[in-house]
């Protein structure tokens, strides 16, 4: 089973239900329980960073979820959710993060380039033998984000693109944690396929269909 948790921000049942479509049983869930038992939880998010954190702070679920990481049980966070995976971020005043990644979300600068990072943008694979990047296709996948992560270790920057000459750590990971600044739910046969990734490495069940390549 795979838990999408449930603290009141997030396109949750988008998330879950590509999950569903992917062949694998997914539950929407705040519970202690339900989170500790999962074989692979998600952490969505949409919103502002500082309102994202009150509410996982007041759902009492940051203490479950560092349980989850320190288990070894793989987590994904998507977008936002990328963000709150890293120590902190710059957005409207510094908030503290959930600190399971070394680093900080930081605004892009602008200039010469729209904020927000805005579409379908090609993903460049950095580290091209990890089991998310299968065949390190260097596909187009869909973003909706205004602050960036900056990782203060290269080796946790599994894939990158490039905005406005800037370059965008697109997906991180370290040990059982994973990042996805875009929205894998949203990016077509491609972003099925890492989405599907992660999920296998979960060893929850096995999926029930193929994805043909687009």
């Amino acid at each position: 089973m795979i838990a999408v948790v449930d603290y009141g921000m997030g396109n949750l049942h988008s998330v879950s239900k590509a999950v569903e479509r992917l062949g694998y049983e997914v539950v929407l869930t705040s519970s202690r329980e339900e989170l500790l038992t999962a074989d692979g939880i998600i952490l969505p998010g949409v919103g502002a960073y500082g309102d994202a954190m009150r509410a996982l702070r007041g759902s009492g679920l940051i203490p479950t979820l560092q349980e989850v990481v320190e288990g070894g049980k793989p987590m994904l966070g998507i977008c936002l959710g990328m963000q709150l995976l890293f120590e902190g971020s710059d957005e409207h005043g510094y908030h503290e993060g959930l600190g399971m990644l070394p680093g900080r979300a930081v605004r892009f600068e602008g200039g010469s380039y729209k904020v927000p990072h805005m579409g379908w943008n090609e993903l460049m694979w950095q580290q091209a033998a990890h089991p998310l990047a299968g065949e390190a296709e260097n596909g187009y996948v869909y973003f909706v984000h205004s602050y960036r992560v900056v990782a203060e270790e290269q080796s946790d920057v599994l894939a990158t693109c490039s905005y406005g000459g800037v370059e965008v750590a697109a997906i991180v990971g370290r040990g059982s944690v994973y990042g996805m600044q875009f929205h894998p739910e949203k990016s077509g046969a491609l972003g099925l396929r890492l989405l599907g990734r992660f999920l296998a490495l979960t060893g929850s069940g096995r999926q029930s269909i193929q994805l043909a390549r687009s």
